[in-house]
C-alpha cells in the first residue's frame, strides 16, 4: 500500500511537470503576437532601473550619526538619537538598521523614514538595559532608495561605539525631592517628635550668665582664672554606610533585574540623599570576603566615587561570611555608624545562622537590615486555586510569605531596625527609613 501511494505521488509530480510544459507551449503559440510588447516593457523597465541606480550612485549621498548619552542608566529607558542628512536633490525613502549591543538580543530593529530633499531628519529609539557594564554598538546602516524603490544603496556610519551602563542615575535624580521635602513620601509613616540629639564639641569660651553650668570646663577655668565653658553644636556629618551583600542569595531575579542590581540602584539614590542631608556616605560590599570599601565622606565628589565603585560589582555563587563582615567593620569603623545592610533571607534558618553577627553589629552601630519580599510568590498567593496541586502550591507560597514577616518581627524583637520591601519599592522605603531615623535622632 505504501509503495502504491509513493508511486502515485511520483507519477503525479511527473504529470504536473508535463502538463506545465504543455500549457506553456500552447500559451506561447497562441500569444506569440505579445512578444514585441513584452520586449518593449522589459527594455523600459531596464532603462528606469538604470536611471534609479544612476540617481542613487552619482549624487553626493547622505550623512548620518548616532548620538549616545555619556552613560546609560541601568533598568531605565535610555534615548538613542539618529541624525540623517539627505544631500540628494529628491526625496529619499530610508531604512535605519542599527546594530544594537548583543546584551539586548534584539536583531529585528528597523526604522523607516521619508526625508525631503536637502534636509535633515532626527529619529530616536529607547533601550532599557538590565545589566551593568560596557555595551558596544556596531555599524549604523542606512539603506536609501528613491520613490521608485527599484534599487537601494547602503551607507554605514559610527562603527564600534561604546557606552557604559551605570546604576540607575535617573532613579537617583527622581528621588532628589525627598532631600528637600520635609514630608516623608511613603504612606503610613507618622510624623515623630525628635526625642534626643547628639552634640559635637566646637570651642571653649568665656562663661556668660544663662549658660548651662553642666558645660563648665573646670580645667580651663583653673588655668584662665575665670569661668570657661565648652560650646557644642549639633552634629550633622554622621557616617552612613550602604553595606551590600554579594552572596548567592542576591542573584535572584525579579522582572529581569537581579536583587543585587536593585540594591545598587537603591544605594546610589540613598547615598545622594545622605550627602544632601550633610551626612557622610560610604560603601561596603562583601561576600566571602570584603569586595570594596569606600570611606564615608560628606564631599559631593564622593558620589562620583561611589558611582564608579558600584558600576562593576556583581554577585557570585558563594555564601556570605557575616562573621568576617563583623570583624572588618569592628576594626575599620570605631565610631557609631548607621549601617544599611542590603541582603536577603529566604528561610528562617538562614536568618538564625547570621543572627549572632547581626546582634554583635547592632550593639556598637545602628543596624538596618533590608531584605526583600518574594513578589512572585505573592502573585501565587493571590491567585485563585481550582485543584489540589494549585491549593498545595498556594499553601507553600503563603508559608514562605509568612516566614518573611516572621523574620522581620524576629529582628525587631532584638532591637534591629528592619525594612521588608518589594524590589520595586526598595529605594523609596530605604530613604524613608533613613529620614525616619534622622527625625528620631537615633544615630
Amino acid at each position: 500500500m505504501i509503495k502504491f501511494f509513493k508511486t502515485l505521488y511520483l507519477n503525479s509530480r511527473f504529470f504536473l511537470v508535463v502538463y506545465s510544459l504543455a500549457a506553456g507551449f500552447l500559451f506561447s503559440y497562441w500569444l506569440a503576437w505579445l512578444y514585441p510588447v513584452l520586449w518593449i516593457l522589459t527594455v523600459l523597465f531596464v532603462v528606469i532601473f538604470l536611471f534609479d541606480v544612476i540617481a542613487l550612485y552619482t549624487a553626493s549621498g547622505i550623512g548620518a550619526g548616532r548620538e549616545l548619552p555619556e552613560k546609560f542608566s541601568n533598568s531605565d529607558e535610555n534615548p538613542v538619537q539618529v541624525n540623517i542628512q539627505n544631500n540628494f536633490p529628491f526625496k529619499l525613502n530610508v531604512e535605519v538598521i542599527d546594530e544594537i549591543p548583543i546584551q539586548f538580543q534584539k536583531r529585528d530593529f528597523k526604522q523607516e523614514l521619508l526625508i525631503p530633499a536637502n534636509s535633515k531628519s532626527v529619529s530616536e529609539y529607547r533601550l532599557t538595559p538590565v545589566e551593568r557594564g560596557e555595551y558596544f554598538f556596531g555599524k549604523l546602516n542606512i539603506f536609501a532608495s528613491t520613490q521608485l524603490r527599484l534599487a537601494k544603496k547602503r551607507f554605514s556610519f559610527d562603527k564600534g561605539q561604546m557606552v557604559k551602563v551605570y546604576p540607575s542615575i535617573i532613579q537617583m535624580k527622581k528621588l532628589d525631592f525627598l532631600a528637600i521635602d520635609r514630608k516623608i513620601a511613603q504612606p503610613g509613616l507618622k510624623k515623630i517628635r525628635k526625642v534626643g540629639h547628639t552634640m559635637e564639641f566646637e570651642q571653649i569660651r568665656d562663661y556668660v550668665p544663662g549658660d548651662d553650668i553642666r558645660s563648665i570646663n573646670w580645667k580651663a577655668t583653673a588655668k584662665q582664672g575665670g569661668l570657661m565653658i565648652n560650646q557644642y553644636q549639633d552634629e550633622k556629618s554622621q557616617p552612613v554606610y550602604s553595606v551590600i551583600d554579594l552572596g548567592r542569595t542576591m542573584k535572584m531575579p525579579f522582572e529581569n533585574l537581579k536583587l543585587v542590581d536593585y540594591a545598587i540602584n537603591s544605594s546610589l539614590a540613598f547615598s545622594n540623599i545622605v550627602l544632601k542631608k550633610k551626612d557622610k556616605a560610604g560603601l561596603v560590599s562583601f561576600s566571602n570576603k570584603i569586595d570594596k570599601i569606600v570611606p564615608a565622606s560628606s564631599k559631593r565628589s564622593n558620589l562620583n566615587i561611589l558611582l564608579e565603585n558600584l558600576y562593576n560589582i556583581d554577585t557570585d555563587f558563594l555564601d556570605s561570611d557575616f562573621g568576617m563582615l563583623y570583624t572588618h567593620i569592628n576594626r575599620k569603623l570605631p565610631r557609631r555608624t548607621l549601617l544599611m545592610l542590603y541582603t536577603n533571607f529566604e528561610h528562617l534558618s538562614a536568618l538564625n545562622r547570621q543572627l549572632p553577627y547581626l546582634l554583635a553589629l547592632a550593639k556598637k552601630h545602628l543596624l538596618v537590615v533590608i531584605f526583600f519580599e518574594n513578589t512572585e510568590l505573592e502573585s501565587l498567593v493571590n491567585k485563585e486555586a481550582h485543584d489540589i496541586p494549585g491549593i498545595f502550591d498556594q499553601t507553600v507560597a503563603e508559608q514562605f510569605a509568612y516566614d518573611k514577616r516572621l523574620m522581620a518581627r524576629e529582628l525587631q524583637k532584638y532591637g534591629i531596625q528592619t525594612v521588608l520591601t518589594k524590589p520595586q519599592e526598595l529605594s523609596i522605603n530605604t530613604i524613608n527609613k533613613y529620614l525616619e531615623i534622622k527625625k528620631r535622632g537615633m544615630l
